[in-house]
Parts: C-alpha cells; structure tokens; sequence
C-alpha cells in the first residue's frame, strides 16, 4: 500500500511539472534560451 501512494505522489509530482513546462512554452518561456536573444535566433520577448 506505500509503495501505491509513494508512486501516485510521485506520478502527480512529475505530471505538475510537465504542465507547468507546456505551459512556460506556450508563453513563450523555455529552458534553452535563458533570456539572451542573441543564442536563441531572437525569439525572445
């Protein structure tokens, strides 16, 4: 039975940050570029 809900905590943890990164993409966030236009082909906002 923990190791059930150690999983689903688990599953729920990873699922909030896969979300929370779609949703950066969408606003056009992303973890390569970093702020710098320069190296991101000027994608930035």
């Amino acid at each position: 039975m923990g190791t059930f809900i150690t999983l689903a905590g688990l599953l729920l943890i990873v699922a909030l940050i896969i979300r929370s990164m779609i949703r950066d993409k969408k606003n056009g966030k992303s973890l390569q570029c970093g702020g710098d236009c320069s190296k991101c082909g000027g994608h930035c906002h």
